[in-house]
């Protein structure tokens, strides 16, 4: 594959199938020691309804490790504003502890909080090209409303 950018930024990819997996690998082992699971929702209701979820999905699934599971939790999920993270060294421990945020009991493994908000806008200056000289002022004569929140712009930024 190339790609030849307008930039002058040249690209090649080489692709090619993947070795097959050596039958003589043993695999990696759990990690040792304390493992987080993190859950979260957009209210507190909705956290416990995450739990609960999480608490049916890995009952009685032994294949399913507690390191891969906390791992996972941690990278491909939303951090919403309700959370809650429960540590535990093995898997009973953090299953208590997630069906203790389910059921909103205390437990000593779980940690429970609400994310503060974020700075707000960001503005983007992308200092690009001539494009931008004059971009948008026949919109800002012709929409009040679009006019209308460049003013706020305008007064956010100075």
């Amino acid at each position: 594959m190339s790609s030849f950018g307008i930039s002058g930024t040249n690209v090649h990819v080489v692709l090619e199938q993947a070795p097959e997996p050596d039958s003589t690998t043993e695999p990696t082992p759990p990690c040792s020691g304390p493992v987080p699971w993190t859950v979260s929702g957009h209210t507190e209701p909705a956290l416990r309804a995450q739990a609960a979820r999480l608490t049916a999905h890995v009952t009685g699934r032994h294949d399913v490790a507690a390191d891969v599971v906390g791992r996972t939790l941690a990278v491909s999920r939303a951090g919403l504003e309700h959370r809650a993270v429960v540590v535990g060294t093995d898997r009973e421990d953090l299953l208590r502890g997630i069906a203790a945020v389910a059921d909103d009991r205390p437990d000593a493994r779980v940690v429970r909080g609400r994310a503060r908000g974020g700075p707000g806008p960001v503005f983007v200056f992308p200092g690009q090209g001539s494009q931008w000289v004059g971009m948008a002022v026949e919109l800002l004569e012709a929409s009040p409303v679009f006019a209308e929140w460049m003013g706020e712009c305008e007064r956010a930024l100075s």
